[in-house]
């Protein structure tokens, strides 16, 4: 049976310490949090960036737009940000609405601004090795697996999903680890290959959004599995991986909810207050 990857209980030892730090700045750190439309899933996350923010002492200026908004306007409202000495740090709430180029709109966030680590200019460092801010969920995962110590170098990690938020960075943080790493997605799936890769991971990691979408047969005994995945159905929170057959198989596993979750939100702020410390 598996031992439980909770990231509240690392979030929690995070915040502790970048409570210290934030009380050592000048002022409080600013978040300004644009969102365009209604969305549950980007609800939720706002009012947990909320409560974060209270609880570590971030001022958070929270921009509710219609979701009609065109991207002109959108623009302008992220410029004025760039140029508040006030914020500290922008983050653009997903998803946008459907008519909103979000590769186009993220790379007019200030790169010194941007707390997601999603402008072409951060990703460029995060390919050179240089980033100072990492991408939220994929510095989540990092860190999940950084509280059990286990070894990456030359292990079998199957990452399934490559989005530009998870998916891509992950596998750049990985590979910096020595890992061998292998990122399936549509192509994989449709190949018939997804089951052969799964099978043969030492550490997997999912982010594609359906709702118990890996077989937990499919796991191998003694794996590390990682589910990103955040699915409503029926009322409850599911994730990626069929998690009660999984959890027989692996060694560790993350809940849904609680375990990703949790860290991506403290990993924004702890982006944030690093951003601050630069600006000091």
């Amino acid at each position: 049976m598996a031992k439980l990857l909770e990231g509240k209980i690392i979030a929690e030892r995070i915040k502790e310490g970048l409570k210290k730090e934030i009380g050592g700045l000048p002022r409080k750190p600013v978040l300004a949090s644009v969102m365009a439309g209604d969305n549950p899933g980007a609800e939720a996350y706002v009012r947990s960036q909320q409560k974060t923010s209270a609880a570590l002492g971030v001022e958070y200026l929270f921009h509710k737009l219609d979701k009609d908004i065109n991207e002109a306007k959108l623009i302008e409202l992220i410029q004025g940000l760039n140029a508040d000495k006030a914020v500290n740090g922008v983050i653009l709430q997903l998803p946008l609405p459907a008519h909103i180029d979000y590769k186009n709109i993220c790379r007019f966030v200030d790169p010194e601004k941007d707390v997601e680590g999603m402008h072409p200019a951060n990703m460029g460092r995060l390919i050179c090795g240089k980033a100072k801010v990492l991408p939220c969920t994929a510095a989540a995962v990092m860190e999940l697996l950084k509280s059990i110590d286990v070894d990456l170098y030359g292990r079998e990690v199957v990452v399934v999903g490559h989005s530009g938020i998870v998916g891509k960075p992950l596998a750049l943080l990985l590979l910096d680890k020595l890992s061998t790493v292998t990122v399936c997605h549509i192509g994989t799936n449709v190949a018939g290959m997804l089951e052969e890769h799964i099978r043969a991971a030492d550490i997997l990691v999912v982010a594609v959004g359906k709702e118990r979408f890996i077989n937990g047969e499919l796991i191998k005994d003694g794996a590390i599995v990682i589910d990103v995945g955040i699915n409503r159905v029926d009322g409850k929170i599911v994730g990626d991986v069929e998690f009660e057959t999984a959890e027989k198989r692996a060694a560790y596993i993350t809940p849904v909810p609680g375990g990703v979750g949790p860290l991506t939100v403290t990993m924004l702020m702890r982006n944030l207050v690093e951003i601050a410390k630069q600006k000091k």
